[in-house]
């Protein structure tokens, strides 16, 4: 068995999920080449996702696939950064004080992308609110490590001290976020409504819950092999890259996914648009406008969040308020360890998990060649939510899936497959993108999809309402 297909047997099996079949993982050659087994992780991420949309198509009747991995398109995928383009223009990934820095004893990871995130590193380093890169150099010269994180986590900033392998292993948060299944999934005791909706062509179907007056298919929109998920209501309040994965996905599928951003936090533009492929996009205040978003929430089938653990809830946002639902989560450091308050990105988790170091050259800490734990964690959690969706279809109770980064980390390092004299990282295929006017991207992981079924819309284009059968985004 290939390191790729343990990784999907580890999340059927800590589902509870029969081994589905062997996938046929093809050589990727340097494709994503790394001392870790980075390949694996994504093959295997994007094989759970397809084997879970072919049990979601046998549910509903209809002919599966089989499950095909193009090492280009797969790479693509997970390196759609390094493909997306508007016009002439490729984005910056990292802002300025974003990066590896080194201390009094070693070196720290920061993440300041997003203006709030970068105002508060630099108060909780007392430094100027227009501070540049290189007067952050400086102050965390004098700083240890363990200071800087400590400082960093009481402002609600974003650093991390740079670990190796052993200290995190051995660490109260690495040995939690090694504990436990990939995916987690409990179920609660609320239950859909009982009531079930014939298909077009007789059988029945309880995948969603038949919102009053809306039996599937009834807009003669039923299911098809391509798009299985539809008739699926998805609530998506996910940023950057794991939880739009996992959504984008399931709009891929068929889903209709509604993107709630908040006003007062823009999303940052490349990357909203690089990963809301196929959904619809809405602002919306859940501080100032609760009521409309539990409008939302009753008749959705998945809330996905990439929200701390509990900051939903303190907002007031209770999804077993919506009987039934699959709410689906992802963070970056789990619920079980001592860092679920603490905010997190796949490269805060590379650099404190030991990868940093693994994939270190000469002069200073590495990183692997893509932003694997995002997008790993991203297909798995799309899978979760298929696998979860066919279980309440069974039994009518809702579920609480979660993935964290740091638990995929703990995969990757503990995989088979280390290649310490790998060669250079093949750069990702630009044959496999799409194209739209002047907008370019990673095409879709799954080979057998050409596109999405439209690109990102408009950034809050959409009312917040659902809409019958949305077969293009809806501009205001």
């Amino acid at each position: 068995m290939t390191t790729a297909q343990q990784l999907v047997h580890a999340y059927e099996t800590g589902l509870g999920l029969a081994p589905s079949s062997d996938v046929d993982v093809p050589d990727p050659g340097a494709r994503l080449a790394a001392t870790l087994p980075v390949w694996a992780l994504a093959a295997g991420s994007v094989a759970a996702a397809s084997a879970a949309a072919n049990r979601v198509r046998l549910a509903r009747g209809l002919p599966t696939r089989p499950v095909c991995l193009g090492a280009d398109r797969v790479t693509a995928a997970f390196s759609s950064e390094r493909l997306f383009r508007r016009g002439a223009g490729a984005p910056s990934f990292f802002a300025e004080l974003s990066g590896f820095f080194p201390t009094a004893d070693g070196w720290v990871r920061t993440h300041a992308n997003y203006p709030h995130h970068r105002e508060r590193l630099l108060r909780a380093l007392d430094l100027p609110a227009d501070g540049a890169a290189d007067r952050l150099t400086d102050r965390l010269s004098t700083m240890k490590g363990a200071e800087v994180e400590d400082e960093a986590a009481a402002a609600g900033a974003i650093a991390v001290r740079v670990r190796t392998e052993d200290e995190w292993s051995t660490s109260p948060m690495g040995r939690a976020a090694a504990t436990g299944p990939l995916v987690a999934a409990d179920v609660r005791d609320d239950r859909i409504p009982t009531t079930d909706a014939t298909l077009p062509g007789g059988g029945h179907d309880r995948l969603n819950d038949q919102r009053p007056g809306t039996a599937l298919g009834a807009t003669g929109a039923g299911p098809t092999t391509d798009r299985p998920l539809t008739g699926i209501r998805v609530l998506d309040l996910t940023r950057v890259l794991a939880g739009p994965v996992a959504t984008r996905t399931l709009a891929l599928l068929g889903a209709d996914v509604l993107r709630i951003d908040p006003p007062h936090l823009p999303e940052i533009d490349w990357q909203f648009s690089d990963n809301c492929q196929g959904k619809r996009s809405t602002l919306l205040d859940l501080r100032t406008d609760l009521a409309t978003f539990e409008d939302l929430l009753a008749e959705a089938d998945v809330l996905v969040t990439g929200y701390r653990p509990g900051a939903l809830a303190a907002a007031g946002v209770h999804a077993a308020r919506r009987r039934g639902v699959i709410e689906a989560s992802v963070s970056a450091w789990g619920t079980s360890g001592p860092w679920g308050d603490r905010r997190g990105f796949d490269s805060i988790v590379q650099a404190t998990s030991g990868i940093s170091l693994i994939e270190a050259t000469p002069d200073r800490p590495g990183a692997l060649p893509a932003q694997a734990l995002d997008h790993g964690s991203g297909y798995l959690l799309a899978a979760a939510v298929m696998d979860a969706l066919l279980a309440r279809a069974d039994d009518g109770f809702g579920r609480n899936i979660r993935v964290s980064l740091a638990r995929t980390a703990s995969w990757l390092l503990a995989a088979d497959g280390r290649c310490p004299g790998h060669p250079a990282a093949t750069p990702p295929d630009p044959a496999s993108t799409v194209a739209h006017h002047e907008l370019v991207t990673a095409a879709p992981a799954f080979a057998d999809y050409d596109d999405y079924r439209w690109p990102a819309p408009p950034y809050g284009s959409a009312q917040p309402f659902w809409v019958e059968a949305p077969d293009h985004y809806h501009r205001p």
